[in-house]
This record gives C-alpha cells, sequence and structure tokens, in this order.
C-alpha cells in the first residue's frame, strides 16, 4: 500500500510540470496570436496613413506647381512686354539717329 501511494504521489509529481508546461505554452500561442493581430492591424493603419499622407503630399505639390506654372507664365509675359517695348524704343532711337546724320549729310 505504501509503494502504491509513493507511486501515485511521484506520478502527480510527475504530471504536474507537464499539464503546467502545456497551459504555459498555450498561453504564449494565445499572446504569439495577439501580438500578430495587433501587428496587421497597426500595419494597415500604417499603411493607410502613409497612402493619405502621399496623396496629400501630391495634391500640394500638383497646386504648387500650377501655380509655378502661372507665375512663370506672368514673369515670361512681362518680360517679353518689356523686350518688346525696349526693341520699339531702340528701333525709334536709332532712327531718329539715321534721321539726324542724314539731315546732317543733307
Amino acid at each position: 500500500m505504501k509503494a502504491t501511494l509513493i507511486t501515485v504521489v511521484v506520478s502527480t509529481l510527475a504530471v504536474t510540470p507537464a499539464i503546467r508546461a502545456q497551459d504555459l505554452t498555450q498561453d504564449t500561442k494565445k499572446a504569439a496570436d495577439k501580438t500578430a493581430d495587433v501587428t496587421k492591424d497597426t500595419s494597415k493603419d500604417v499603411a493607410h496613413g502613409t497612402k493619405k499622407a502621399a496623396t496629400k503630399t501630391a495634391d500640394v505639390t500638383k497646386d504648387t506647381s500650377k501655380d509655378v506654372a502661372h507665375g512663370t507664365t506672368k514673369a515670361a509675359t512681362k518680360t517679353g512686354h518689356a523686350v518688346g517695348t525696349g526693341a520699339k524704343d531702340t528701333g525709334k532711337a536709332v532712327k531718329k539717329g539715321a534721321d539726324k546724320t542724314a539731315d546732317a549729310v543733307k
């Protein structure tokens, strides 16, 4: 009877750590699954945020490009007008000088 009792106690003591190890393994798996789910959700959120930021950047770049193009067109128009006016003035001055020279020669 004593030997049987010792065998039962030893068996119980041997099985208990195995059961605890199995519980610990299951808890670890559950924690790993939760971590994977959170990581997946966070990755989706980050990707969505990155996409939104990229879209906003593209919109701002597009708007800025339009503004720059408009400003460049205005500046080119003003430059062209100034060059045209300067050329006319130069042409008038040359003609005036040529006329004076022709009068002086006469």
